[in-house]
């Protein structure tokens, strides 16, 4: 497998990640959504390091959620079928939703409608990885790690059939 982005590099970007997330919620609580399963490990370290930024957030809860806009398919229909949602009402917060990748967006588009319509105070989406040559719709994403050529990617997160997920870097398979 070709590295793509070492674990190094993708320390730096959620740095960096956190450092402008701070900046835009300083001294305002945050909700933070993973978009699980691969928005894992992003969420849990962008919360280690906003936690460690004074000016940062009041306070950080992290939350998560798990959609399917595949089905039996190989391309997403956009539409969403919520399998795990949220435990904390997102109504009058600023959310944050992280995902992993934004490929062709119709996913984060169908989420971030989703979220809009339960009325919190602010809602914003942030990517570690983004694919812009595979996009399919326009969507928002207010906060990118970095930027990934048109390959399969796996690992800090995006996996093949299950395999991958746990890589501390990102490698093209």
């Amino acid at each position: 497998m070709k590295v793509l982005y070492s674990a190094e590099q993708i320390g730096e970007a959620v740095e960096r990640l956190a450092r402008e997330i701070a900046a835009d919620y300083s001294g305002k609580p945050l909700l933070l959504l993973g978009v699980l399963k691969g928005a894992l490990y992003v969420t849990v370290d962008l919360a280690r390091a906003l936690s460690a930024i004074p000016d940062g957030p009041s306070e950080i809860v992290m939350d998560f959620v798990s959609v399917s806009s595949y089905g039996n398919a190989t391309e997403s229909s956009g539409e969403i079928r919520v399998l795990l949602d949220a435990s904390v009402p997102v109504e009058g917060r600023n959310v944050l939703i992280l995902d992993d990748v934004a490929d062709g967006g119709l996913t984060l588009k169908a989420l971030q409608a989703l979220l809009r319509g339960r009325g919190p105070a602010s809602l914003r989406t942030g990517v570690l990885f983004d694919k812009p040559a595979r996009r399919a719709v326009d969507v928002t994403l207010d906060y990118v790690g970095l930027t990934l050529p048109n390959a399969f990617a796996v690992g800090y997160g995006l996996d093949y059939q299950e395999k991958y997920r746990t890589l501390p870097y990102l490698a093209e398979l």
